[in-house]
């Protein structure tokens, strides 16, 4: 199986700059003076409004209400790099501020350390116009960005961020974009699972993931995932494909993740993450059994990072081995079962339990130890844009 895909498209440097230039016009001696009048025009909501129409899940509504507010992003050229080389992704308005959200791997290149902006971007809106954008900032490891334009003279349609911890799978969803540079492109089909994690820009795995089988394809990157009411439910990031293809399934950043992120780059212009400095894996009940934890649920440690937060609060991996079911898992070690509120039962409970924390934070573990139970208070650091190997 191949590894999943980032979806945001590669283009040539002339097309980004496309249509970017305007006709001068006629360069006579007599100039005339015009005073031309601007304003932004707010279609709808926006932020956290409540949603403007409710009733049964229909694409052609969704499509003529919320497609206005789906920009394509044009991004040309690399910090530190002479190439004219660019890129063309989707995003989607935000505010009457002129701010869009979109993926930040729609306005960067390259990963980890190694990320480097874009020198120019371009947004193109579905009325046509297009405008130079800057980036706010943005989040590599969650895989959003914050662009913000001029809104003078711009007529705005803010898209409303909703909430994914009602979302059943099945539910009708639909994906607006541009597809291999196709815009204003709609797909529709279903929540095909949650709480997925998907790979970053970072080391680290981006957990909460919506699954859609809604076509996503190269350029779909950081357009909006849609609920039967309009609302932004994630945005489209990535594929799994045999093919390349939006044959496969896409994968959304939850809109939990992006409001998270959107509110720490308007004040900071950038993102900061409690990191604990482990590498877990899952506790089903018979690896619980056969393994003698002491308890059916749980991270069960397989690092621990030296010299980083759990190092420092005495966690352990454990340090003998023992085969079961084809897999050599360590024992001894210690089992994480709860963060703060959060029970630990899903592959990615860890990681969202860690969000509630800011680094610096200290964080209470309850910590299985040969089948004893306590509690371990863990001073939190922050997150390197680069995973450490434990």
């Amino acid at each position: 199986m191949r590894p999943r895909s980032l979806v945001a498209a590669a283009i040539a440097a002339a097309l980004v700059a496309a249509g970017c230039g305007r006709d001068g016009g006629s360069s006579q001696a007599t100039t005339t003076s015009v005073t031309q009048t601007t304003r932004v025009e707010l279609l709808g909501g926006g932020g956290d409004n409540p949603p403007r129409t409710a009733g049964d899940f229909d694409p052609e509504q969704i499509f003529r209400t919320e497609g206005q507010g789906v920009v394509t992003v044009l991004a040309q050229g690399y910090e530190g790099s002479a190439r004219g080389e660019g890129g063309l992704g989707s995003g989607f308005v935000i505010s009457g501020q002129g701010e869009i959200v979109t993926n930040a791997h729609v306005v960067t290149t390259g990963e980890g350390r190694s990320i480097q902006r874009a020198r120019e971007l371009y947004v193109r809106f579905a009325d046509g116009n297009q405008v130079a954008a800057r980036i706010v900032g943005f989040d590599p490891f969650s895989d959003v960005a914050l662009l913000k334009v001029d809104p003078s003279g711009l007529t705005l349609r803010p898209l409303p961020l909703g909430a994914t911890r009602d979302v059943a799978v099945g539910e009708p969803v639909a994906a607006i974009g541009s597809p291999y540079g196709e815009e204003q492109s709609l797909s529709v089909g279903v929540i095909s699972a949650k709480n997925r994690s998907i790979e970053s820009l970072t080391g680290f795995a981006t957990s909460g993931a919506l699954q859609t089988d809604a076509a996503i394809n190269s350029g779909n990157s950081g357009g909006p995932l849609l609920d039967a009411d309009g609302r932004v439910l994630g945005i489209n990031s990535q594929i799994r494909s045999s093919s390349g293809s939006g044959s496969g399934v896409g994968f959304a950043v939850p809109a939990e993740v992006v409001k998270r992120s959107i509110g720490q780059l308007r004040r900071h212009g950038e993102v900061r993450y409690a990191y604990l400095g482990v590498t877990t894996q899952q506790v089903y009940p018979q690896l619980a059994e056969a393994l003698d934890l002491g308890t059916d649920h749980g991270a069960i440690l397989r690092s621990v990072v030296a010299g980083g937060p759990a190092a420092s609060a005495d966690l352990r991996p454990g340090s003998g081995r023992q085969r079961f079911q084809g897999v050599t898992w360590p024992t001894g070690g210690d089992v994480i079962t709860r963060v703060g509120r959060h029970e630990i039962r899903d592959e990615s409970d860890l990681s969202i339990a860690l969000l509630d924390y800011e680094p610096g934070e200290t964080a209470p573990l309850r910590v299985m130890r040969e089948g004893r139970a306590r509690t371990v208070n863990v001073r939190l650091g922050t997150r390197p844009v680069d995973s450490p190997r434990g």
